[in-house]
């Protein structure tokens, strides 16, 4: 009696800290299809269901075009934060060569820096090289992170060196044994660096603002900011809730189709030596 007491009571905390998550979300996307004089309540229901919020977002700014834009560099940005991630990672996890843990030490080291810290040197180098105005200039800074190398390294170190080389000895060249053997291996921790860079790079809005002037290049966060701060909103809340709908769903929705790989990579990768 004692422990379904306990239990009850334990579910109970846990639905209210559930809804108190949940309702900030629920009300933005309920308040997304109110008028702005019905915005402001606490209730999450309305009778007066509109989807002119969405149409005005539409009829102000080029969003699909922005949706389109963030999903390319993301997706880039991605794909190549994998790719080379996973090889540098393997390299330090799997291969004995002088300073590769000096190089981890060091990767470790950078990831305490601000980004802001290397944010002028790196919009130099952007405009030196002409990428302003350019979705390569949000795709090329970011190809490669600290984080997705130790992820991958920390890892890559759980797996039996004797498997590496067995498939060294069957004639495997290096990167054949990442792409073929290690990283199939590798699926919490490949799906959860994806996560984690698909998100960083779908929400960045500070670089695009920098990078990024015209309104046809910019991102959905961008743009969504521009519109929100830059006055095209109009001080329309119910508006400006849509816009935000649009962007957060997209995420919500990658997260609830990976979150089991992105806990599984959490539970048994830890930190290795």
């Amino acid at each position: 009696m004692k422990r379904n007491l306990s239990s009850l009571v334990t579910y109970f905390f846990l639905a209210v800290f559930a809804a108190g998550f949940l309702y900030p979300f629920l009300w933005m996307l309920s308040g997304s299809f109110k008028p702005d004089f019905d915005v402001m309540k606490l209730s999450l229901l309305s009778s007066h269901f509109t989807l002119g919020n969405y149409a005005l977002v539409f009829s102000r700014i080029p969003i699909v075009r922005a949706f389109f834009n963030s999903l390319i560099v993301a997706m880039a940005v991605t794909g190549s934060v994998v790719v080379f991630g996973g090889i540098v990672g393997y390299s330090l996890a799997k291969i004995k060569w002088k300073g590769s843990r000096y190089l981890t030490v060091f990767l470790l080291f950078t990831m305490t820096l601000p980004f802001q810290l290397t944010l002028i040197p790196l919009y130099t180098m952007v405009v030196k090289f002409g990428l302003t105005d350019n979705l390569l200039g949000l795709i090329l800074p970011n190809m490669m992170t600290a984080l997705s190398i130790i992820m991958f390294r920390q890892f890559f170190v759980s797996i039996p060196d004797s498997l590496i080389e067995a498939a060294r000895m069957d004639g495997c060249s290096e990167l054949k044994l990442i792409f073929k053997v290690v990283m199939p291996l590798s699926k919490p921790a490949v799906m959860t660096v994806a996560i984690i860079t698909f998100l960083t790079s779908w929400n960045d809005v500070l670089w695009p603002l920098i990078v990024i002037r015209n309104q046809n290049l910019m991102t959905l966060p961008q743009l969504i900011t521009v519109f929100v701060l830059g006055g095209e909103a109009e001080s329309h809340l119910g508006a400006e809730l849509a816009a935000s709908t649009m962007l957060a769903v997209p995420i919500l929705l990658l997260y609830m189709f990976f979150q089991r790989y992105f806990i599984q990579s959490f539970i048994s990768s830890g930190v290795k030596g």
